[in-house]
């Protein structure tokens, strides 16, 4: 049973900051009660601190080698049940926790993982910025005259009893260095960028997270009948 026409209810937990750790307990919850029917689908809105988290795929040569590196800039390890391998999260990138029954929005994971796509893409726009799908790769790309294409957003999903976790991360205003320390989601020579670079300027975030909601809303037809924006 995929979305009707009439949007179905959701929540929206928009929250600045949220130690990963703690995230990740909040997911696990949100999880349970969803699998029990126990709360509408939910879409958490957050930041984290400076962490490194390591998916199903993450190889030791993704992220080993220059890891006292970025231990000694204070950048926390995480082991991750996610897809993808390794990925940098830090204050200025906002982070999409997305807990549905996915049955109720599409047929499986690469469709799913494709409406992730376009809520991204479709908020990209709203600032002048085409972001693209890569034809090898998932997540949001742009194209550069300087490198070609360079990754503006992540994502990584979770499908446990047909309840979605984890998400995706959007590059807003955060420091991009730490990816110069590794092979950002597995990906030989792949460049990371943020909206920031991209334009030049520093990007109002409280923005870009009412326009991730919006847009979110719209692709998975769901209205936002609990708000919580702190």
């Amino acid at each position: 049973m995929f979305s009707s026409d009439s949007p179905q209810p959701g929540v929206l937990l928009a929250l600045p900051y949220l130690p990963y750790a703690e995230g990740w307990e909040l997911q696990q919850s949100l999880a349970a009660q969803r699998l029990e029917d126990r709360r509408p689908d939910t879409l958490v809105l957050t930041e984290h601190e400076p962490v490194l988290t390591l998916g199903r795929t993450t190889k030791p040569e993704h992220w080993e080698p220059r890891w006292p590196e970025l231990r000694d800039m204070g950048i926390h390890l995480h082991q991750t049940g996610r897809g993808g391998s390794v990925t940098y999260h830090g204050p200025g990138q906002m982070i999409g926790y997305p807990i549905l029954r996915l049955r109720n929005f599409c047929p499986g994971p690469k469709i799913y993982v494709q409406q992730l796509e376009e809520v991204l893409i479709r908020t990209l726009g709203e600032w002048g910025i085409a972001g693209c799908r890569h034809e090898s790769f998932r997540g949001v790309w742009v194209r550069t005259s300087a490198t070609g294409l360079e990754k503006i957003a992540s994502i990584g999903v979770r499908i446990s009893k047909g309840i979605t976790m984890h998400g995706f991360a959007l590059n807003v205003n955060n420091d991009l260095h730490p990816f110069s320390l590794l092979t950002p989601c597995g990906i030989e020579h792949c460049v990371m960028t943020s909206m920031e670079k991209f334009l030049g300027k520093p990007i109002d975030g409280t923005q870009v997270r009412e326009q991730v909601a919006a847009h979110f809303a719209d692709i998975f037809r769901l209205k936002w009948t609990e708000q919580k924006w702190v």
